[in-house]
């Protein structure tokens, strides 16, 4: 689930072998000029945000896990991975991207209108 309008086409990008990404530590994955945080939980599933948290730019991947949530480095924003969505009382919401795992690879899915002239 990202938070991309239904419709949005997506560019699939291989980001990772499944069993390579850490349970609950974060991996940093560049694509273009987009920096992501790639998490895979306890439950078996893979969830991938923008980098930076929206308070102090704060670098998510950074950060420690706990359930579905990470916490910003710098000051202890809780964000909720799947949805993005910063946990009361602070507020705000960081950029969610899809994710498919095929063939025992990960793919975050990128809207091609985002793509930059080559």
């Amino acid at each position: 689930m990202s938070n991309y309008e239904v419709g949005v086409e997506l560019r699939w990008v291989d980001a990772v072998g499944y069993e390579e990404l850490t349970i609950n530590t974060g991996k940093t994955i560049r694509y273009q000029e987009t920096e992501v945080a790639l998490f895979r939980f306890g439950s078996g599933k893979v969830h991938a945000i923008q980098n930076r948290c929206p308070h102090k730019d704060g670098v998510l991947v950074e950060g420690i896990v706990c359930d579905e949530h990470v916490f910003c480095p710098m000051h202890d924003r809780k964000i909720h991975v799947p949805s993005g969505l910063v946990q009361k009382p602070d507020n705000g919401c960081v950029r969610t991207y899809a994710t498919k795992v095929e063939n025992g690879r990960i793919y975050i899915g990128f809207p091609k209108t985002e793509e930059l002239a080559s």
